[in-house]
């Protein structure tokens, strides 16, 4: 490849591909999500679903605008790099990062946990050292597969997502019919209301049934016609994943007693479901309903674990591939090394990212293995972050940063809505306020505006109620931080300022690698108008 050629990811991502692509990362949340939700909230976890799922719609309208507005790698990062600038840039990509690190480790680890119904020799309380390594192979596997290339990533991911739609419908139609009683739902949601501090901390687990849609604004620079087909793709998404997480949480709910559980020396108590009283049960949550579905009930034993498995590991490697991708992007924007723009000359993949976050993640699997490897680790964990290991350590971390960069988005789409008015957005947000900025005609979003408020209060009951959350995600914001300083003060770049950009430039160059002619031809026309005014008004 010559050195003054741009290295380019290869477009190769189809319709049912960019839909998978998202449905593999958030599908599979509910896996993971569902049962520490139950766990914490107990008889408001549907509210607390219902709390997290409108946030949620707000973060996917708003993704779907910028992502088929500005089809570039890097998604959310990129956004808010355009929108507030490389200081705030940096740090919701950094934010993202340490999610997509955790999504490799969280659901490689969950998928292991699924394995357990089948194989319990490999669970965690029976052979922890081989829990670990078959999660170590899982993500290193992984890591190989997509520097081989996306588009194979892409054919595992669409296979198996449809497999899993098909199952959770089956699963649930037949739950609904066959074992959920209404009078036993608002029996539970009325004798286990759960304390404010349980329903906050429930609310903020919520959203992590939530996260991952940004993993197709993140394929988008190797979509096909992406501004055409993200907002199908993102709408189907936002609905299915929507109507599986309420349904899921009221059928259980409705289907069986709970009972209180000692969790400590002090008293303190949750109400747990009587099937997932153990803890440990917590990250196969939906294998453990699907058991209680009669008829299905011995059928869904055999197939939903390997079913759950094998959704978890394609969000393990939604994680790979969105982390590679936003190193990619950030190193494309002078926010890290271009080391990690690095693209494979044969298989067209940015191979330096993908070592790198692959390899941070299996870091912290380590640390979160270490509590059931060491029994020193494990009293560590018990007395400064109130036993909270494994899976809970994980889902602290994973709320954080989605929140955090949940939140630059929101204000991003404000800013690049009034300040970049002329690039054609093919999908907007509904209910806006026209306005006027710089003598240009521009929409105000007030659904940024309440989806900013919602994650915002998510990401408080996150501080308040996770003491690992509240600890590691903010040192991994200030660490990132100290790095970012040092990179730009060697290159010359500006450290609180922005590296100066030709937009107008940039967005034609995208439009036209993204094959969206018609849009780049609209946007030339509207930035010729707009100077032929301003030109107008000076004379």
């Amino acid at each position: 490849m010559s050195k003054d050629h741009k290295p380019e990811l290869r477009r190769s991502v189809t319709p049912w591909g960019s839909f998978s692509w998202g449905y593999s990362d958030v599908g599979a949340d509910i896996f993971v999500g569902l049962g520490l939700v139950l766990g914490a909230a107990a008889g408001a976890s549907n509210v607390a679903f219902l709390f997290a799922g409108v946030v949620y719609i707000c973060i996917g309208l708003a993704y779907t605008e910028l992502a088929a507005t500005y089809p570039v790698a890097g998604g959310g990062q990129y956004f808010v790099l355009r929108g507030l600038g490389d200081i705030f840039g940096f740090i919701a990509g950094w934010a993202v990062l340490l999610d997509f690190t955790i999504d490799i480790a969280l659901f490689a680890w969950s998928c292991v946990e699924y394995l357990t119904e089948l194989i319990p020799s490999i669970a965690v309380g029976v052979h922890p050292w081989a829990h670990f390594g078959v999660v170590v192979l899982l993500v290193i596997g992984l890591c190989v597969l997509n520097i081989i290339g996306v588009r194979e990533s892409t054919a595992l991911n669409g296979f198996v997502s449809a497999l899993d739609i098909v199952s959770e419908s089956a699963i649930l139609t037949l739950g609904f019919l066959f074992a959920f009683d209404p009078h036993l739902l608002v029996h539970t949601m009325l004798t286990s209301w759960p304390s404010p501090f349980e329903f906050m901390k429930g609310i903020s687990l919520a959203i992590v049934s939530f996260v991952g849609l940004e993993s197709i604004s993140q394929a988008a620079e190797e979509t096909q016609r992406p501004a055409s087909i993200i907002p199908r793709t993102s709408v189907a998404l936002i609905l299915t994943i929507l109507i599986f997480a309420l349904s899921y949480s009221n059928l259980a709910l409705g289907m069986q007693t709970w009972h209180p559980i000692p969790l400590d020396a002090q008293g303190h108590h949750q109400l747990l479901w009587q099937w997932l009283g153990n803890p440990d049960n917590n990250g196969k949550a939906v294998a453990l309903i699907a058991q209680q579905v009669p008829y299905w009930g011995a059928i869904a034993a055999l197939y939903v674990p390997v079913l759950g498995a094998i959704l978890l590991l394609i969000s393990a490697n939604s994680g790979v591939f969105g982390s590679s991708r936003i190193a990619y992007a950030m190193a494309s924007g002078g926010l890290l090394p271009s080391i990690f723009q690095r693209v494979h000359p044969k298989f067209r993949t940015p191979t330096v990212s993908l070592l790198v976050f692959t390899g941070l993640a299996l870091v912290e699997v380590v640390f979160a293995a270490l509590p059931s490897l060491d029994p020193g680790a494990a009293s560590f964990y018990a007395q400064h972050f109130n036993g909270e290991a494994g899976i809970d350590f994980l889902g602290d971390l994973y709320a954080f940063g989605a929140a955090t960069s949940y939140s630059f988005v929101f204000v991003a789409l404000v800013a690049l809505r009034l300040f970049d008015p002329l690039s054609p957005r093919k999908f907007k947000i509904p209910l806006n306020i026209p306005v006027t900025v710089r003598g240009e005609r521009a929409e105000f979003p007030v659904i940024a505006v309440l989806g900013f408020i919602g994650i915002v209060a998510i990401l408080v009951f996150t501080m308040i109620t996770h003491p690992i959350g509240r600890v590691a995600g903010p040192l991994w914001i200030v660490f990132g931080i100290g790095l970012y300083f040092v990179y730009r003060k060697r290159k010359g770049l500006p450290i609180l300022r922005s590296h100066k950009r030709d937009w107008r430039s940039e967005q034609v160059e995208i439009l036209r690698r993204a094959g969206e002619l018609e849009l780049m031809d609209e946007y030339v026309a509207n930035l010729k108008a707009s100077d032929e005014r301003r030109a107008a008004v000076k004379a």
